[in-house]
């Protein structure tokens, strides 16, 4: 057992008057987000948590869970915050630094001594202050936590943005940075924003090609990458709960898309079957003692308008088969439109690859239902025209399907399985022939497909469909193919057409695994030594941030004006640069080097005002830093927007930029920022941002009084001598204004550890 189950009891204990409580706080019904979001308040302000979208507000998460390309940093920092053991049950997992190129055993031993040195860290720093330990090939963050972890109406926050996958299981999970991560671990409440509620109600229920990767797919095409920023999303109606778990959790999974805090499911049958199906028993039966209050109140879900600040209704029996892409997860095609969308956009027919499995399509569900795709491919005799790759998300999953011979199917039809990790899906893929940079098509069945993502390739479309549907498309290789529709020609020259996929939620003969790869921490860590040499290029101990000067910011020199999508992709780049994730100095070499020039139209390519040259833009920064001048970076809307990498906080932080001024940020990003003492700021009026140019010097004014809800002055000085002063906002309470103040929130933890 590796769960917590005292804490779990304890949660459940108290849920019951916490939520009568909450309740009478508000004069309302709630919904099952507000019942698990009351039920974990730092200080019970029920009445004040209820300004929904209005007020900061103090939580108590349940546990904390992290990936090992973020867990380097979080680590890092907690070992400045002076405790012996970490306040609330953690995990570290090992996923992301195993890069995909073979297959999964070569793939996996070459992971394993290319990031020794890391991993030997992890494995020692989770040892000393209590964490479970999970080891490189024991599977994927999320796909481990909804097995082992995730239990409905608790709350965690994990160092990644898809972190909501728990949610599938009724969980309030929400992706943070590392220094969120620290803080929680170190005790410490953790703040959000109350967000404000999209109730989104499912009628029908899924069959024949639909998959529940359709209703996300349709949801991101409704929302937009930034339509649910700010919400969580709660699922709801006869349609929800006809959905898996593990389909409810790739629903969650991708809701990181729409920029949502987080997604949920409420508790039911399909939960307590997978809690049973995955060895959870004691919980499923502690839940449905309480199960009552694992979900919204009948009132609620009767008049959803009344509750929920934004409704959305999908009918699963009408739903298409969705295809998204290319290039960013929200451009949405039913699978009837998407052929001619093909040729209207001159995309690349020919399909090179397909890729099915990461943490958001990995489940039993959803490989034994591509597998009945392969199975078919096999018996009519038709040979995958696509490369094809397989990427299991669990080691208990992957015995499982092996076990039950899916595995062997995929590779009698030419597939390749690759390690239990990311792979692929975060451009941990050593694709052959992607540095020539042709247009291509790929499709998936992961939930990002931003430009070079995958492969590094700007000229790869990528496209996010479902497994079956990647699977039926890689069998067919080409884009334009419909198997609802379309017939395919067999190696012996007959016309035939694929079946209907068939699968099963759970393995009949249970799940199974020999070594799950888990390793749990020692009993007593104070003589654990944590050893990170001098001279590593992979780790780096941290020093603390200085503190605020206590004056206003003038003289800053303009870095880059960030043109149209800025990802945290392109603030921080993943792919090989995920070997620096532990070194803070080594990894700012890739500071904003894909971030588009709004002067130039290039990437990594901006002015130095010290000597009119033009660099790359790590080297540009480093030589204002040289010269103790600091820097501004102006960015478009939704900026930060992906991954909830700190390191894209922390880099321009370390080099010396200042203040990042934008139109709009995505959550994650804002917070991020804020916690390392930067200020994060947004135009006042967008238009502004067209007033910014190349050779600004920038002073930023009103800091003597940064208060709440105050805004401040930023004043372009440009080089002809005129300037423009223009107002900017900013989202900062109290709290975090003294984290900017201090230097970073991590040196306010220190102070109170002292």
């Amino acid at each position: 057992m590796v769960f917590d189950l005292d804490m779990i009891k304890s949660v459940y204990a108290a849920f019951p008057k916490r939520i009568a409580a909450a309740r009478k706080a508000v004069g309302k019904p709630l919904t099952l987000t507000e019942k698990i979001l009351y039920a974990h308040l730092s200080k019970g302000e029920a009445s004040k948590a209820y300004d929904r979208g209005g007020s900061y507000v103090d939580f108590k998460p349940d546990r904390v869970a992290m990936q090992d390309a973020t867990a380097q940093m979080a680590l890092l920092q907690f070992m400045q915050a002076g405790r012996s053991q970490v306040a609330v049950p953690s995990t570290v997992h090992c996923d992301h630094l195993i890069q995909a190129e073979i297959g999964a055993n070569k793939d996996l031993a070459r992971a394993k001594d290319k990031n020794r040195e890391v991993y030997d860290f992890l494995s020692s720093v989770s040892n000393k202050y209590g964490l479970g330990f999970w080891k490189p090939g024991a599977g994927i963050i999320h796909q481990v936590v909804l097995e082992n972890y995730a239990f409905p109406g608790g709350m965690m926050i994990g160092t990644d943005s898809h972190t909501p996958n728990a949610g599938g299981l009724g969980m309030v999970a929400i992706g943070v940075g590392g220094a969120d991560a620290c803080d929680v671990m170190a005790g410490l409440p953790w703040e959000l924003k109350f967000p404000k509620l999209i109730g989104v109600k499912l009628t029908g229920k899924l069959s024949g090609w639909t998959a529940a990767k359709d209703v996300i797919l349709k949801v991101a095409g409704i929302l937009t990458v930034k339509g649910g920023t700010g919400c969580i999303v709660e699922y709801f109606g006869e349609g929800a709960r006809s959905l898996s778990a593990t389909g409810k959790g790739t629903i969650c999974n991708m809701g990181a898309e729409i920029g949502a805090t987080t997604s949920i499911f409420g508790y039911d049958e399909k939960s307590e079957a997978y809690l049973r199906g995955t060895d959870r028993s004691e919980i499923a039966d502690l839940a449905n003692g309480i199960k009552e209050h694992l979900t919204g109140d009948g009132e609620v879900y009767a008049s959803p308008e009344d509750y929920f600040d934004e409704i959305i209704e999908i009918n699963l029996s009408e739903l298409e088969p969705h295809i998204n892409g290319p290039f960013t997860p929200d451009l949405a095609w039913p699978i009837s439109k998407f052929a001619a969308a093909v040729k209207e956009n001159n995309w690349p027919q020919k399909l090179e690859v397909g890729l099915i499995g990461s943490c958001t399509n990995s489940s039993y569900e959803d490989i034994s239902r591509a597998a009945s795709l392969a199975a078919q491919a096999v018996d009519k005799k038709l040979n995958a025209k696509s490369e094809f790759t397989i990427t299991p998300g669990s080691e208990q999953v992957r015995f499982t399907v092996e076990r039950d011979g899916f595995l062997g199917i995929f590779e009698n039809m030419g597939g390749v399985v690759l390690a239990n990790a990311c792979g692929p899906c975060i451009g941990q893929w050593a694709r052959h022939g992607a540095e020539k940079q042709e247009k291509n098509s790929i499709i998936t069945s992961f939930n990002r497909n931003f430009a070079k993502r995958a492969d590094g390739n700007p000229n790869t479309h990528s496209f996010v469909a479902s497994p079956e549907i990647v699977t039926a498309m890689a069998i067919a290789g080409d884009l334009t193919f419909n198997p609802l529709t379309d017939t395919l020609t067999n190696e012996e020259g007959k016309q035939v057409k694929l079946e209907e996929p068939a699968g099963m939620e759970l393995p009949t003969k249970g799940f199974a695994v020999e070594d799950a790869g888990y390793q749990a921490p020692a009993e007593d860590g104070s003589s654990v030594e944590v050893k990170v040499a001098p001279d590593s290029e992979r780790l780096q101990l941290l020093e603390p941030f200085l503190p605020w000067e206590g004056t206003d910011l003038k003289g800053l020199k303009l870095l880059i004006k960030a043109k149209g999508k800025c990802t945290t992709d392109h603030i921080s780049m993943a792919g090989p640069w995920l070997r620096y994730r532990g070194h803070l100095d080594n990894i700012s070499n890739n500071l904003l080097i894909g971030a588009v020039n709004y002067y130039t139209e290039e990437t990594n390519k901006v002015k130095n005002q010290l000597d009119g040259s033009y660099g790359e833009v790590p080297a540009v920064q480093r030589q204002y830093k040289l010269h103790n001048i600091g820097s501004v970076v102006v960015g478009d809307e939704n900026y930060g927007e992906g991954s909830s990498r700190e390191h894209a906080a922390m880099e321009p932080r370390f080099l010396g930029v200042r203040a990042i001024l934008v139109k709009s940020f995505a959550r994650i990003h804002e917070t991020n920022l804020k916690k390392q003492g930067m200020l994060a700021l947004t135009f006042d009026n967008p238009a502004d941002y067209d007033l910014v140019q190349e050779d600004d010097s920038i002073d930023i004014v009103g800091l003597d009084h940064f208060s709440p809800g105050q805004s401040l002055t930023v004043v372009l000085n440009h080089r002809d001598g005129s300037k423009d002063e223009i107002k900017v906002n900013h989202t900062y309470n109290e709290g975090q204004i003294k984290w900017f103040q201090a230097g970073s929130a991590l040196n306010l933890v220190k102070e109170n550890a002292i």
